[in-house]
């Protein structure tokens, strides 16, 4: 099985992963979502997420935008992330299952306070 992890605000895909109110968690089996649960951001600590995922089982990450210090700690752990995404997260997580959605945002560095960037 995989495990694919949407930033989210409500049902949308958030800009800012380590701001979101909350994480959609699908659970993949032969390239369909068989299930989804909704789990609220524990909270936003640098490398906190990241780890928090990780222990998840999640295989995949996807958010509209998301700091260096984040993407590198996936990218350790072996976890895809994909970046750029927006709409809804349900319509995001079947692109990627289809193949079109892939990184197309750029990491987070365009706020006024560089830490809120750094996941």
């Amino acid at each position: 099985m995989m495990k694919i992890a949407v930033a989210s605000d409500g049902n949308q895909v958030t800009e800012h992963f380590g701001h979101c109110q909350s994480f959609w968690i699908y659970h993949v089996e032969e390239g369909k979502v068989v299930k989804s649960e909704n789990i609220p951001n524990p909270g936003h600590r640098p490398g906190f997420l990241p780890n928090f995922l990780s222990d998840q089982g999640i295989n995949t990450v996807i958010s509209g935008g998301m700091g260096g210090g984040a993407v590198e700690i996936f990218k350790e752990k072996g976890i895809e992330v994909v970046i750029g995404a927006r709409g809804n997260a349900d319509d995001a997580v079947r692109s990627y299952l289809q193949g079109n959605l892939q990184t197309s945002g750029s990491i987070c560095h365009e706020h006024q306070h560089s830490h809120e960037c750094e996941e």
